[in-house]
């Protein structure tokens, strides 16, 4: 059973944000094969469920649960086996329009998969929603599991939790993404019984976001908001978390990049 499998064997969880699962499809299908992940979880991948390339998905040996609405957000689960327990959205989001979460569990692990908001700026109206988009979510990973489950969080989380995920703190100070109440929410999670696992594989976690423009990637003006959040159960599991930095060379793999690298997570026997 799929189950007994996952409590031997290594499990490869990746996150990536896709921007655009269409003009990324090349992409994904060369993402899908040299790393050969039992679950890739998507953001950003901008496109209705019916609209979604189920046909190449399948062609590639997974099945895909998604959630897309329109031309904006978006988030997709595309497993090897089934997912059980699927869950799309979640309770009280101030945004619920907007498709941020999807959720599936595979033999004892459940996977959350989810695309915070953005925020756009300190200040902004957007920023306000993101504080409280991220205390809703808290209370609802709260309110649904124990910190005792085998629980991943992975995200495009829009927020660098400390200094150390920013390539240059004095020029990120306070501004969106970085600013302290945003990383007092990511705090919170932790506080309820999360671990940072990329920074507890890695204590020196590389970036995972670089601007498309200006230059960022080459000069290494990067953020590392793309995190991977486990509760004790999973963080006793982890055997590594890396960051696939060839993914976003416009140099190495199929077409155009997206402007984030996949979050490789690999977890060991129980």
């Amino acid at each position: 059973m799929i189950g007994d499998r996952l409590l031997r064997a290594v499990v490869r969880v990746i996150t990536w944000n896709v921007n655009s699962v269409r003009a990324r499809l090349e992409r994904l299908a060369g993402v899908l094969e040299r790393h050969a992940p039992d679950v890739l979880c998507l953001q950003e991948t901008k496109v209705k469920d019916e609209a979604f390339p189920h046909d190449a998905v399948v062609q590639a040996g997974y099945r895909a649960v998604t959630y897309g609405t329109g031309p904006y957000n978006g988030v997709a689960l595309l497993s090897k086996e089934p997912l059980e327990d699927v869950m799309r959205g979640f309770p009280h989001d101030p945004v619920a329009e907007q498709p941020r979460v999807v959720a599936g569990r595979i033999g004892d692990l459940t996977v959350v998969n989810v695309y915070v908001v953005n925020g756009k700026a300190v200040g902004d109206p957007a920023y306000a929603i993101k504080l409280e988009w991220l205390e809703l979510l808290r209370d609802w990973i709260a309110e649904t599991w124990s910190p005792q489950d085998p629980l991943l969080v992975v995200e495009d989380f829009n927020v660098a939790p400390t200094d150390a995920d920013v390539h240059d703190p004095e020029r990120w100070r306070e501004r969106n993404l970085c600013s302290t109440p945003e990383r007092e929410r990511v705090s919170d999670l932790l506080g309820w019984g999360l671990v940072d696992l990329h920074r507890q594989a890695d204590p020196e976690a590389a970036f995972t976001w670089w601007d498309h423009r200006a230059g960022s990637f080459h000069r290494g003006w990067g953020l590392r908001i793309d995190l991977a959040l486990g509760t004790e159960p999973v963080a006793r599991r982890v055997a590594s978390v890396t960051v696939d930095r060839e993914e976003r060379k416009k140099t190495s793999g199929e077409g155009n990049p997206s402007d984030h690298a996949p979050v490789i997570v690999d977890l060991a026997d129980a």
